[in-house]
């Protein structure tokens, strides 16, 4: 029996120091220090140590659900990923041309906005893998179309908070050189700082914080409802979504967020948004406070006061164990009964925002092959 028991211990000695050395590795990113903590400290949104919701939220919701939800991923998931390549088209980011604003979907949350002469990528993953560790987490055939040498000149990168699939290690510090600043969440900034970003180009905003970007565009961080953490503690930095507001558009770039009445808060601080950009997938009801419902991803936009919505956060890597295009045949469907305009651009597809916003059902063509 000792011998069982020296031999558990061992075992487990040996798992805690791979898995320490595993969390050392870059990708894992670095939790606030210093000045850094010194001032996440004093953020009204921390307390016990930790960043909080402005609702209770637990991350799980219902019995069993951790376990259950782990039974669905291994044992239950069906048509979770594209049966065959989805449609996709490639723009040339480096020639966009002046004059109209613009966005380029990147595929997930990621995408590039040009604003008259202001260039802006938001959460872009510009590499096959969100995973720290290769060979998991891959896009969908035929969604990863844009590496780091197809990107522009970049006056700014926002980062919404510091999960893998919104900041990912290889695309930030190839970008480095080819951007201007970078602006994100209160303390995703030691991550950034950690990996070589000289700390003169990061911006960390709190909740209701905002920064002239120019002398006529401004950027307000806004909240959101989710949790952060890229190892085995989380909360540490903040979550967020912002509002972008330029003498051509304003827009709501959502981060990732579960339902609250927060939204009606902030259309009521930015009435007119013309576009606002939220997720609507890799929900489950298991987790339904951390991520919209698609439904509720139309209701937060006309909470917003939004012209129009787009959908994101689906057609590229597979989160949880929803057919991989429900989530936009149900936010489609619910912005029919409200009266909602949807845009729903091809994976790297230039849209003027200024013309008729793309609608066309192109997922239902990868069904059809």
């Amino acid at each position: 029996m000792k011998k069982f028991f020296l031999t558990l211990a061992l075992l487990l000695g040996a798992l805690g120091i791979t898995l320490f050395a595993v969390l050392q590795m870059k990708p894992f990113g670095k939790n606030p220090t210093g000045k850094r903590l010194e001032r996440v400290q004093q953020s009204p949104h921390y307390r016990d140590g930790k960043f909080q919701n402005l609702s209770e939220t637990p991350m799980m919701t219902g019995d069993n659900a951790l376990w259950d939800s782990l039974r669905e991923w291994v044992f239950e998931r069906q048509n979770t990923e594209p049966p065959a390549k989805i449609p996709s088209q490639k723009t040339d980011l480096k020639n966009l041309p002046e004059g109209s604003p613009q966005l380029v979907w990147f595929g997930h949350s990621g995408y590039l906005l040009k604003l008259n002469s202001l260039t802006i990528a938001i959460d872009p993953i510009l590499a096959e893998s969100i995973s720290p560790v290769p060979g998991f987490m891959n896009s969908y055939n035929g969604s990863f179309l844009y590496t780091p040498e197809d990107m522009p000149p970049l006056d700014a990168i926002i980062i919404t908070h510091d999960h893998y699939d919104h900041l990912n290690y290889e695309t930030i510090t190839a970008l480095n050189s080819r951007t201007k600043r970078f602006i994100t969440a209160l303390g995703v900034g030691e991550h950034l700082e950690y990996w070589g970003i000289e700390p003169a180009k990061i911006m960390e905003l709190d909740w209701w914080e905002s920064i002239a970007i120019t002398d006529s565009v401004r950027l307000t961080a806004t909240p959101a409802r989710h949790f952060s953490g890229r190892g085995i503690i989380n909360d540490k930095t903040l979550w967020a979504s912002f509002v972008l507001q330029t003498p051509q558009k304003t827009l709501y770039l959502g981060g990732d967020s579960g339902y609250d009445s927060f939204f009606k808060t902030i259309g009521e601080k930015f009435p007119g948004i013309d576009l606002a950009i939220m997720e609507c997938g890799q929900y489950n009801k298991k987790w339904a406070l951390i991520h919209f419902m698609p439904e509720e991803t139309v209701q937060a936009a006309l909470d917003l006061g939004a012209k129009a919505l787009m959908p994101v956060h689906w057609g590229r890597f597979t989160l949880a164990s929803h057919l991989w295009n429900e989530p936009i045949e149900r936010a489609a469907n619910e912005a029919h009964k409200s009266g909602l305009p949807l845009c729903t651009p091809q994976i790297g597809e230039r849209v003027e925002l200024d013309k008729t916003l793309p609608n066309k059902q192109w997922w239902k063509l990868v069904l059809a092959e």
